[in-house]
């Protein structure tokens, strides 16, 4: 699993596209091993590079993961449905008062990307919070369209 709170970074709370398909994207796309340099968000510093190996599946969790840019590469979209403010009061509480400023700007941040990138409407499942766990939707895509490829192989995807 790869965390985009490992990728992203205060400076770039939704420009790091780049960084993510140079050190990861494309290395798994040619069967190898990515190694990508994860974020401390106390230290605000990026830290020495962690493997990750080539997998059947890898989860690229967090917020960004369903944009243009990376939906080419994705086998599936989940988008987990959660109120933007339970979201954001859960990270507030999560990162506590030190990232106050943080989620200030986060929260604009955040509003910006979804208006100007959309996810949902390209989700292939909706995941929902019940009150026994979790339930999983059909998503809001039905057909493959210019944002989505068709896989025809097994193996890693092929990187352009």
């Amino acid at each position: 699993m790869l965390h985009l709170d490992d990728i992203a970074s205060h400076e770039e709370l939704f420009a790091w596209t780049g960084r993510l398909l140079t050190q990861v994207i494309e290395p798994l796309g040619h069967g190898g091993t990515a190694h990508y340099s994860p974020y401390d968000w106390r230290t605000r510093s990026f830290g020495p590079p962690r493997p990750l190996p080539p997998a059947p599946v890898i989860l690229v969790e967090g917020v960004g993961a369903g944009r243009r840019a990376l939906r080419p590469f994705l086998a599936r979209l989940l988008w987990m449905e959660l109120p933007h403010e339970e979201s954001w009061t859960r990270g507030r509480a999560r990162d506590g008062e030190e990232q106050r400023d943080f989620w200030a700007e986060w929260v604009r941040a955040e509003r910006e990307h979804f208006s100007e990138d959309p996810s949902r409407p390209y989700a292939d499942l909706l995941v929902t919070q019940s009150q026994k766990g979790y339930e999983v939707l059909p998503g809001l895509v039905k057909t493959v369209g210019p944002d989505q490829v068709v896989t025809h192989r097994d193996g890693p995807s092929a990187v352009c």
